[in-house]
């Protein structure tokens, strides 16, 4: 059985191990950095820590988040240290049988490259989002 912090984008279902979760916050101001990937949206301060903020939207390629709706960072634990991830909504805690999880293999496009497996839920699948993965293809745009 694993956990999963799970976290709504554009009403999709995604989740990360909570092992690798830092913190959950709430939007943060964040200073542009020029000439990165259009995903990393820019910096934040996390108490003296200097964090890059990753839009998911983007690295996914979906439309951009209304302008009315902020952002909530999901602050994950990384090899190369602490990377926000910007998700639209964060949601529970969930217990994951590990039997239950099956490859991606409806997941098209850059996503493919990020998606681990996927959880059918009741109602909605869950979608476990490879954050060493992600960060790569974040980095590489």
């Amino acid at each position: 059985m694993s956990q999963f912090c799970t976290f709504l984008l554009q009403e999709e279902y995604f989740g990360v191990p909570v092992e690798q979760v830092q913190e959950v916050i709430r939007h943060q101001e964040m200073t542009r950095v020029p000439l990165v990937p259009e995903a990393v949206r820019g910096l934040i301060n996390l108490r003296g820590q200097i964090v890059m903020a990753v839009d998911l939207r983007r690295l996914l390629g979906m439309p951009e988040r209304p302008a009315s709706q902020l952002p909530i960072n999901i602050v994950v634990r990384t090899d190369d240290g602490a990377v926000s991830f910007l998700v639209d909504e964060i949601g529970d805690v969930i217990d994951v049988d590990g039997n239950g999880i099956e490859p991606p293999e409806t997941v098209r496009g850059r996503a493919r490259e990020m998606i681990r497996g996927i959880y059918r839920l009741d109602g909605q699948l869950m979608r476990w989002l490879d954050i060493s993965a992600t960060c790569r293809v974040g980095e590489g745009e």
